[in-house]
């Protein structure tokens, strides 16, 4: 088999690992860091990522209903995030030969767009600068080092002559 063949088949597979990994790391991130600074249960958390599609009302009506909704959306934009960053390394090869430096600015990219046009315009309301300083340094970084590098790493794993660990 050809390493083009190898990687044409690989990718998608990859990306989505990628995806799962980001969304995994983020929700236990956002899970934890609210149930340790103020308490709240993981549902209403996952209830707060569904209000984006249903509206708080609804969401929090819902049960562990809206909360696997909740779940399920979260990781549906993950696998979205990992898509997008994949189908960009195919078309742009500075982010092969540089996948910490792209990951690095796809990361703080997601948590602009995420604060500024996601979250805006679903039906959750809010979004812009969160007012808690802790939560925004932490999120960049999560962003950052939860969402865009695990996801580089595997789509670069795919992409790359030996995988990621090739790439500076």
């Amino acid at each position: 088999m050809t390493y083009a063949n190898r990687s044409a088949r690989s990718l998608p597979l990859w990306t989505v690992i990628g995806g799962l990994i980001a969304a995994t790391l983020d929700i236990a991130y956002a899970i934890g860091y609210w149930g340790i600074t103020a308490g709240v249960p993981a549902q209403r958390i996952l209830h707060s990522v569904a209000s984006g599609l249903i509206g708080s009302e609804a969401a929090l009506a819902g049960g562990a209903s809206t909360a696997a909704l909740g779940l399920a959306l979260h990781y549906l934009i993950a696998l979205i995030m990992a898509a997008v960053y994949a189908y960009a390394a195919t078309k742009l090869a500075w982010m092969l030969r540089r996948p910490w430096l792209s990951a690095t600015l796809y990361g703080l990219w997601l948590f602009v767009a995420m604060n500024f046009i996601v979250v805006p315009l679903s039906r959750a309301g809010g979004g812009g600068i969160p007012k808690d300083v802790l939560w925004i340094v932490l999120s960049i970084l999560v962003h950052v080092c939860f969402v865009a590098w695990p996801i580089a790493w595997c789509v670069g794993h795919a992409l790359r002559p030996g995988g990621a660990a090739r790439g500076r």
